[in-house]
């Protein structure tokens, strides 16, 4: 039986079902620019009755996302194919789904303090992402075109070119100065009730959404608090603070944001204007970490840091405290006495890999961040082991730490307010596409940026 199970599952027309939901979400977006709030509604109710959503939520959770071996109260980690088929039946009676509790987790934070993770159970989080299914092109259409955090087709980098724009030499950029804004912890205290008042979805997704609130709060905030750690909660955040952005030429990562100032602008009236709009969804400023920095004297902003240092002249480097988290990792599997050579060699390629394509639209010349330093006393530690020589050291330092090109400001940033649910379907491919390199890239683009195998478009979501 459970080998039946596993064909079942295996041989579903996932590429059907992609492309049904997509129809769909499409649909969805057109009704919401078009301001048709009935038609969204009635689309949204039929992703939540679709067979293709419920299958796609199932795989996503259990099979596709990062934290699919998260356990929430329940303790289960795991479903079988046979389970995740049940589930996908059980997700029929979505508008009826009763939210279990969520189990929590403590964490040491950097600077000292604990933060408590909230985690759903595995059905809880397969019903948030067919939500999700349903609610995100509608508030796709109404997000406005500075807001990049979690947003499908948007991304760190995009935000880090519009700085670029904002700072370049032809922008008067030294004399602006920026405000870092810091909302006071973002997740534990959005008004439940504002932000329900803001979500687009028929009352059936409303009240569901009410109960998965009310499973993650704490007797202290009963009003307040997401579930930061479920797979609805970003797009919950960005419900809510859709808008600030709108006070004064900005930009906004999920609670992250910088406000370009001009000379004469006035920042405690824009401070002022920014509190007025938190105080309404139940959260504040953090007056410790919120300040007013000039552009000549740098800023941090998602791990890099900013600065002009003079006419026409503008650099962007990782950050001092981005840069030694990722010493710090680097030299604990290094040292790790328990590691092979040749296993600290393959753990350590992911890790440097992904920490070099992430900043690889900055300045990485400096003797510190193209990391000569570390690649040295890494190839003075691989030389101690007995059993490899300094041919085979030199070797497995190269594997570790894979060279990774890099374009300043070579970025582009994406259009506007577009959204993958517009339609454009070759833009977005041609976008996701920039992802990869060598071979690869220069495959896709003889494909004509489709998947050889299943002829669909790149959606950005699933790895090539």
């Amino acid at each position: 039986m459970s080998n039946n199970h596993s064909e079942v599952w295996k041989n579903l027309q996932w590429k059907n079902f992609q492309r049904d939901l997509l129809r769909l979400q499409k649909r969805i977006y057109k009704a919401m620019q078009d301001g048709d709030l009935r038609k969204v509604r009635s689309l949204q109710r039929l992703v939540l009755k679709s067979r293709a959503a419920r299958m796609l939520a199932v795989r996503e959770v259990s099979q596709l996302n990062s934290g699919k071996k998260s356990c929430g109260v329940d303790g289960q980690k795991y479903l079988n194919f046979q389970q995740r088929l049940e589930l996908a039946e059980k997700l029929k009676e979505a508008n009826k789904w009763e939210h279990k509790g969520l189990r929590k987790v403590e964490i040491n934070q950097k600077n000292g303090k604990m933060r408590i993770l909230k985690i759903p159970t595995i059905p809880d989080r397969a019903w948030q992402c067919l939500v999700k299914y349903a609610l995100e092109p509608a508030h796709e259409a109404t997000f406005h075109a500075r807001s990049y955090g979690f947003r499908p087709g948007r991304s760190r980098q995009d935000a880090q070119r519009y700085v670029f724009t904002q700072l370049q030499g032809n922008k008067n950029s030294l004399n602006k100065r920026v405000i870092e804004l810091d909302i006071e912890k973002c997740f534990d205290r959005i008004s439940h009730r504002v932000m329900m008042s803001k979500v687009i979805a028929p009352q059936g997704i409303k009240k569901g959404l009410w109960r998965c609130l009310k499973a993650g709060v704490s007797p202290e905030f009963p009003e307040q608090e997401t579930l930061q750690d479920g797979v609805i909660a970003p797009l919950l955040a960005n419900i809510a603070l859709n808008g600030i952005e709108e006070i004064h030429p900005s930009l906004r990562y999920a609670d992250d944001m910088v406000f370009f100032l001009k000379p004469k602008d006035n920042a405690e009236k824009i401070l002022e204007k920014v509190q007025q709009f938190l105080v309404e969804r139940g959260m504040n400023t953090s007056a410790e970490k919120t300040k007013t920095t000039r552009t000549t004297a740098g800023f941090d902003f998602l791990g890099w840091h900013f600065k002009v240092l003079g006419k026409g002249k503008y650099r962007c480097v990782p950050s001092e405290d981005n840069y030694e988290k990722f010493r710090k990792k680097i030299k604990a599997i290094v040292n790790n006495p328990a590691l092979a050579t040749a296993a600290k060699a393959k753990k350590l390629t992911p890790i440097v890999k992904g920490w070099r394509n992430y900043h690889r639209y900055c300045r990485m010349d400096g003797s510190r961040f193209n990391l000569w330093s570390l690649n040295h006393s890494t190839f003075v530690k691989f030389k101690k082991d007995k059993n490899k020589g300094e041919e085979e050291a030199t070797r497995l330092v190269k594997e570790a730490f894979p060279a990774v090109p890099y374009s300043v400001n070579g970025y582009l940033m994406v259009k506007g307010k577009k959204s993958p649910y517009d339609g454009d379907l070759l833009y977005w491919s041609k976008r996701n596409s920039k992802l990869y390199s060598g071979e690869t890239e220069k495959a896709l683009k003889r494909q004509g940026y489709k998947c050889g195998r299943c002829g669909l478009y790149l959606n950005g979501k699933e790895k090539i």
